[in-house]
């Protein structure tokens, strides 16, 4: 599974916000669920929680999910408290280590926006 391996490589270094004892959920579970739902379209914390709910069967070929899908409000929480900094400096290198490993220039996340098909001044597909 070579996105388990990348994605892990690149997230595992972002520190955990919580102290021991608030830690129900795994901390790369809730930044995977985060990731994967907002790419495939999630606009917010609801739509995060509904997207892993959906989704879990497949979120679970990639991390356990043991305590299966957070509640919004702990995703929002645990989200927000993490340094952005590093999440950005995961996510580059976690994506350019993907352009590597296809050989591609461009990965394309946003295909509406590519193809001037969503009108950001109206927030709406055309």
């Amino acid at each position: 599974m070579l996105m388990t391996a990348t994605f892990l490589k690149h997230f595992d270094s972002i520190a955990e916000p919580r102290i021991e004892r608030c830690k129900k959920h795994n901390l790369l579970d809730i930044i995977l669920l985060a990731i994967s739902a907002v790419m495939s379209g999630s606009e917010g914390w609801e739509d995060i929680e509904n997207f892993g709910h959906l989704k879990l069967d497949w979120l679970r070929q990639y991390r356990p999910f043991k305590a299966a899908i957070p509640r919004h409000d702990t995703i929002a929480r645990v989200i927000c408290r993490l340094k952005a900094d590093e999440i950005e400096k995961a996510f580059q290198t976690w994506i350019s280590s993907l352009l590597e490993g296809t050989g591609c220039d461009v990965i394309a996340i946003d295909g509406k926006t590519a193809r001037r098909s969503f009108s950001t001044k109206e927030r709406k597909n055309c």
